[in-house]
């Protein structure tokens, strides 16, 4: 079966945008999973509408480290509270 550009595109964007798994798409639509990665090589969207994504990554990755740290030294003052607080005389 052969499908049009405008499919592929769609196809494309779902997988892009959608946060499912590959292969839970290419099986609602009828393709296999191989064309689909096909497709996404072929007809990812370049220029601005694909950088706001890497940003948010990045955004993403850098707050998920953030919160690490912040959780790591929550734990430390967690600690600290309690040392201190069995020294009271």
């Amino acid at each position: 079966m052969k499908h049009t550009e405008d499919f592929k595109r769609e196809a494309v964007r779902i997988a892009l945008s959608s946060g499912l798994l590959r292969t839970r798409i290419a099986a609602d639509l009828g393709i296999g999973k191989s064309t689909l990665g096909k497709w996404r090589v072929d007809y990812r969207p370049t220029g601005p509408t694909s950088e706001p994504q890497g940003d948010l990554a990045r955004e993403n990755e850098r707050l998920r480290l953030e919160n690490r740290i912040l959780r790591e030294e929550r734990e430390i003052l967690k600690k600290a509270t309690q040392f201190f607080a069995s020294q009271k005389p």
